[in-house]
């Protein structure tokens, strides 16, 4: 597995909530600071980049949030229309078949085509070169959908190499999934809570990918790590005065602490669950003034190296 740094694309995924955009930003200003130019895609989602950046609100076209930070908005739509003028070249052909109404509801009824509008315009900003040869973007970062979604885009590239004709876009895909696959050029991150159920379908999302994609994992990032408070001795103690704690203001206190001891008991047991995967992990802890600043961005970088 190659480092980070030298890793053309990365797949971002995990379950919803587990902070993957948070993530994104963080991994995006470690290799910014190496020198790398770096594109955040997100996938038609609820934009929240531009605040983690302090920047401009992040549409569908390219825009830089940092230096070397490059975001952009994907647009399924607009994605497919994309595509379907770099196919046809003549924008009077193009528009003459992609603004058919017929046309446009036949795009949107094509299970998986949004999917890989989305996944592919975000592997063609990870190829794409300007006019001295140079890649327009060292390193590209998908901030991809939830764990499910997810899983159905990723398989989506297999799908068209296994069923589709001959033509560019399985040409296109084709390149695209062995590029997903090259240990040197890829890899998939998995986010994740140190909480029963991320942790959960985290290690089930981890087996998916291993067995039916066999795509390669690069690192497992555990997110919102609290610090130990008590001892093993105190958290049982803790533990053991749980459900029985009275209403004066000392109990109180020892009721607040309970529930901090079985917080701390469910991180160490999904921390140790996670340990026993044979990948890197990367542990960021919970920032109490939240993550959703710039500043906390450039302390959850330093994490990454």
């Amino acid at each position: 597995m190659a480092p980070p740094e030298e890793r053309r694309f990365v797949f971002v995924t995990g379950k919803g909530g587990v902070g993957k955009t948070t993530v994104c930003a963080a991994l995006a200003l470690s290799l910014a600071a190496r020198g790398k130019r770096v594109l955040i895609a997100m996938c038609n989602a609820k934009e929240r980049v531009s605040v983690l950046f302090g920047s401009e609100p992040v549409g569908p076209e390219v825009m830089q949030v940092a230096e070397n930070v490059y975001a952009v908005n994907i647009d399924p739509e607009r994605a497919i229309n994309e595509y379907g003028l770099m196919i046809l070249k003549v924008r009077a052909f193009h528009r003459a078949v992609f603004d058919n109404k017929y046309v446009k509801a036949f795009f949107r009824g094509v299970p998986g085509l949004q999917e890989w509008a989305m996944l592919g315009k975000a592997w063609f900003h990870a190829v794409e070169k300007d006019e001295s040869g140079r890649h327009t973007y060292d390193v590209v970062l998908l901030d991809a959908p939830a764990t499910g979604h997810g899983l159905d885009m990723l398989r989506v590239p297999k799908i068209i190499t296994e069923v589709a004709p001959a033509g560019v876009l399985r040409r296109d895909a084709d390149l695209a999934w062995a590029m997903f696959r090259d240990p040197k050029q890829s890899s998939v991150i998995v986010v994740t809570l140190a909480e029963e159920l991320p942790t959960t379908e985290s290690i089930e999302l981890i087996d998916s990918i291993q067995n039916e994609l066999q795509l390669p994992i690069g690192e497992v990032v555990v997110n919102g790590l609290l610090p130990p408070l008590f001892s093993e001795t105190e958290r049982k103690e803790l533990l053991a005065k749980d459900g029985l704690i009275g209403d004066e203001p000392g109990e109180q206190a020892i009721g607040a602490a309970s529930r901090r001891a079985i917080r701390e008991r469910v991180q160490a047991a999904s921390l140790t669950r996670l340990s026993e995967l044979p990948f890197k992990q990367v542990r960021l802890p919970l920032l109490f003034d939240g993550a959703g600043r710039p500043e906390a961005i450039h302390e959850l970088a330093r994490h990454f190296g």
